[in-house]
């Protein structure tokens, strides 16, 4: 039996490996983000988000301009994002990259897809309807450039 404790082996890191295709398979799936971005000073910034990715697209979510996460958040700016399954055998997919873009969140566009995706067709277009108006979300893409992935269950 493998010890949680002890470091791995390369060995044991290619029985929980993952390939490209389970990576983003499993990025794209439904799962809370944990986005973290550097924030001088302080440790980082690391919070819960909602967020999107199809294979081989970039990353995006949707946040406040005048937020905290908002504030620190910069075209070019390095962030991570992780997703995890939240009962075992557990697995993760970490992404890194460079903020490529962000433009104002358009409620048809962005707010009431992604609130869909969250909560459901009815409560996805209710919680919309209720943040639609609000000019100051933007949404902000990353691409993933480095990825680093683990799958429990494999082993």
């Amino acid at each position: 039996m493998l010890d949680p404790h002890k470091p791995k082996t390369l060995l044991e890191n290619d029985m929980t490996s993952m390939t490209s295709d389970e990576k983003q398979k499993f990025l794209a799936g439904l799962h809370v983000g944990v986005l973290a971005i550097a924030e001088p000073g302080r440790g980082p910034l690391t919070v819960p988000v909602w967020y999107a990715y199809e294979p081989g697209k970039d990353v995006w979510f949707i946040t406040g301009k005048s937020s905290r996460k908002g504030k620190l958040l910069k075209k070019g700016t390095r962030v991570s994002l992780v997703a995890q399954t939240e009962a075992p055998p557990y697995k993760y997919v970490s992404v890194e990259g460079a903020v490529t873009a962000i433009a104002p969140a358009d409620a048809g566009r962005h707010t009431k897809p992604m609130a869909i995706r969250y909560l459901g067709e009815k409560e996805g277009a209710r919680y919309a309807a209720q943040s639609s108006g609000d000019d100051d979300s933007v949404v902000v893409s990353f691409k993933p450039e480095s990825w680093l992935a683990v799958d429990y269950n494999k082993r």
